[in-house]
């Protein structure tokens, strides 16, 4: 039995759709309120900050993957996010089953480092702070050795369905929608995004691989890292939209002061630093473990972007 807790997010779907297809083993999906990707999903309805409930709703299993997210919200992060992974981990352990905890880059510097498994924690915001916090304790509980464990670390998204991420926001929906794109902080630098159906099938090549376990991996992304601006190109031509292609360029002031009125912009300020320098996420590591894996190309993953709806997502590359 294979479980994923916090089942309906987007990287979770895409995560049930490619357990199903292409490692056949019984499938329970987790949350609060589960919806069946599959027709043969086992559906558990859990809330993750209730120790009894998550271990009930792990018990059985074989892996267990994390993959539970929560709105940008600092306060909420603060209170709950460490709280559901203890407990799923506490769950785990209990049930005896393998781990692999799906992870952010919130905690790694805010600056122009090649990023790679073994990059500091450095971060600069509460929620940077509590992605650092929960990445320990799952690094506490790899080295404790009692149950395998892995983490599978994603740059910022980028992808069909309802997958959320400032460059989705800003200019994949803004171009879809015929609206002029916003492009945050520069144009000029370097940026490393993730396909999310790639992020998905990564993980559970991970976590179906028992060599995998005892390790931190950088999910595979596409080397050929674009400029904001040659991503609004990329995109631009795959609506068919004029070229050259104009957008406006979101300095840090503005972005800044939109979070004086704006709670949403206000819980994305400590991100900013991040779009000021080149962003180089190296899964090097990942590639050569697993090198039979297609990585979706930026031009690729523009172009499926194009026929995918809301509801119904492409599969990898």
């Amino acid at each position: 039995m294979q479980t994923i807790l916090g089942a309906n997010g987007q990287i979770a779907v895409e995560l049930a759709r490619e357990l199903s297809r292409n490692h056949a083993s019984p499938l329970r999906l987790v949350s609060r309120n589960p919806r069946r990707v599959n027709d043969t999903d086992d559906l558990k309805s859990a809330d993750l900050l209730d120790a009894a409930q998550t271990r009930a709703a792990v018990q059985g299993s074989d892996v267990v993957y994390f993959a539970a997210g929560l709105p940008a919200d600092t306060a909420l992060w603060e209170r709950q996010f460490p709280r559901m992974l203890k407990n799923a981990l506490d769950a785990t352990r209990a049930a005896g089953a393998r781990f692999a905890y799906f992870d952010n880059t919130y905690m790694y510097p805010q600056d122009d480092r090649v990023q790679t498994e073994s990059t500091p924690f450095e971060p600069v915001g509460p929620k940077g702070r509590v992605r650092a916090a929960m990445a320990s304790m799952v690094l506490d509980e790899m080295a404790r050795g009692d149950i395998p464990v892995l983490i599978a670390r994603a740059p910022e998204f980028y992808g069909p369905g309802r997958t959320q991420s400032f460059t989705n926001a800003l200019i994949v929906d803004r171009i879809r929608n015929g609206k002029r794109p916003f492009v945050p902080v520069r144009d000029d630098v370097q940026r490393t995004l993730i396909w999310t159906p790639d992020a998905s099938r990564a993980l559970a090549a991970l976590g179906t691989t028992e060599d995998a376990f005892q390790q931190t991996w950088h999910l595979p992304t596409d080397p050929d890292r674009p400029t904001y601006r040659q991503f609004v190109s990329l995109v631009s031509d795959a609506f068919d939209r004029p070229r050259p292609p104009a957008y406006t360029v979101l300095p840090t002031w503005m972005l800044g002061a939109a979070g004086l009125v704006s709670p949403q912009a206000r819980e994305i300020r400590e991100l900013l630093p991040r779009y000021e320098h080149d962003n180089r996420f190296d899964s090097t590591k990942f590639a050569r473990r697993f090198p039979e894996f297609e990585v979706t190309s930026y031009r690729r993953g523009v172009d499926l972007l194009r026929g995918a709806s809301l509801e119904e997502q492409p599969g990898g590359s």
